[in-house]
């Protein structure tokens, strides 16, 4: 694939990829920063519920005032785009309503929001890209489905973790190996307690929201990107909340293997997390039962086998993500997107919780999420985490317990929840 080479052509053309963006924080403005960088390739429409982020982005471009547009209506905004024009809004719906826009990514974390934002893209056959992987796990297969039958691309962005397994994967799978173990770095202990108070000091000197740190530092995040991973594999978490021990570079194809060989695993083709030396980075265990391959590999300087590490240093998330749009609208195809429901990130009182409590939102100090295969989340009925912001809790629940479908009630008003209700029915259709 040349994809230098189209955007190149694009921006020759005068025909830039034209992208609206949902989500102005610290992910969605380092975007809008490459992508003015970039050929062929502009974001000139940014929904935010705070404007001054995107006016403060603009204006750190060097976007003059006069080429700026504030509105939450579609022909003006149609009107500024076709000017050449940026646009700024507060509603996040408007942007799959625009002919001038291509595709739309969606950066904001909010589950509910996601979840509106690509079903009206993909309503309106706008390509629709998610950096917000919270909302993959939760409907990402209902909207993959609505996609294919609009003929439109929905995908996980690459950069972020899941994109950049999935990639490690696909290399491996295409050459024939068997991926007994895919990862990443978790680049801070676990800290189940951890809260936005609590990261409150450590998030200013990120200028991070410290909600989405402590969703960072309480292994939420780690636990969503690794069962989108999953639901984009087939391979399954090797028991509730992974291993996550700390396993440096070096051991991973020593440790991360079946227990038959002297590592840690009691099954093979595992997702699965390190808090060693590996962060920032992804890694594949894989392993061919052909001596041949495996001679070439030792000559290749992989080691004596019959493991062997694919590890890719980085992950570039928000900087890497425009990439994912591109492919998108030239190619029309996906980087990662759920091919079943094989993992479920389910929610853990971080607090004792009493019956008649509303729960807060993802990183808030109610709730940690915990991957669980499907499978055997069926017989504990296990609430996702996607459907527990603005949930109330029926029963009392202590620390550590699971949220299950017995002792939460969602709220079934959400966006969310009834497109989880559609993916659910799609399911039991097979």
């Amino acid at each position: 694939m040349e994809l230098l080479k189209h955007l190149q052509q694009r921006s020759k053309d005068d025909n830039p990829i034209q992208v609206g963006i949902v989500g102005c924080g610290k992910m969605g403005s380092g975007m809008i920063h490459v992508a003015h960088k970039m050929p062929g390739f502009h974001i000139n429409i940014i929904a935010d519920k705070n404007i001054n982020l995107p006016r403060k982005v603009l204006d750190a471009l060097g976007i003059p005032k006069d080429q700026i547009c504030i509105t939450s209506k579609a022909n003006e905004a149609e009107d500024a785009l076709r000017k050449g024009f940026y646009v700024i809004t507060e509603d996040a719906l408007l942007l799959s309503n625009l002919e001038n826009i291509d595709a739309v990514i969606e950066a904001t974390g909010d589950t509910e929001v996601g979840s509106q934002v690509a079903w009206n893209c993909i309503q309106n056959n706008t390509h629709i890209v998610m950096l917000n992987v919270e909302t993959d796990i939760t409907v990402g297969f209902y909207l993959h489905h609505m996609a294919n039958c609009a003929g439109c691309v929905y995908t996980v962005s690459s950069g972020d973790e899941p994109g950049a397994c999935k990639q490690l994967y696909d290399f491996a799978r295409s050459l024939g190996f068997e991926v007994v173990c895919l990862g990443k770095g978790k680049n801070n202990p676990l800290r189940h307690n951890a809260t936005p108070d609590s990261c409150l000091q450590e998030a200013n000197t990120k200028n991070m929201n410290p909600k989405m740190l402590a969703a960072f530092q309480d292994g939420t995040k780690t636990m969503v990107e690794m069962a989108s991973v999953s639901n984009a594999t087939g391979l399954l978490p090797d028991l509730p909340g992974m291993h996550g021990k700390e396993v440096n570079l070096k051991d991973l194809s020593k440790v991360l293997i079946p227990k038959n060989d002297g590592g840690i695993l009691e099954n093979r083709g595992c997702v699965e997390y390190s808090v060693g030396d590996i962060a920032p980075g992804v890694f594949a265990i894989i392993t061919t039962d052909d001596q041949h391959i495996r001679d070439d590999l030792k000559f290749l300087s992989m080691g004596e086998g019959p493991y062997y590490t694919l590890y890719r240093p980085y992950h570039l998330c928000n900087i890497e993500a425009p990439l994912s749009i591109a492919e998108a609208i030239i190619y029309r195809e996906s980087t990662l997107y759920p091919k079943a429901i094989f993992s479920e990130v389910i929610a853990v009182a971080k607090r004792d919780i009493q019956a008649g409590e509303t729960i807060g939102d993802i990183g808030c100090a109610d709730f940690y999420g915990k991957i669980y295969s499907h499978e055997k989340n069926k017989s504990l009925h296990g609430v996702p985490i996607g459907l527990v912001p603005g949930g109330t809790m029926k029963e009392k629940v202590r620390k550590g317990e699971m949220f299950t479908m017995k002792n939460f009630a969602p709220d079934s008003s959400k966006f969310i929840y009834k497109l989880f209700q559609k993916q659910e029915a799609l399911i039991s259709s097979g």
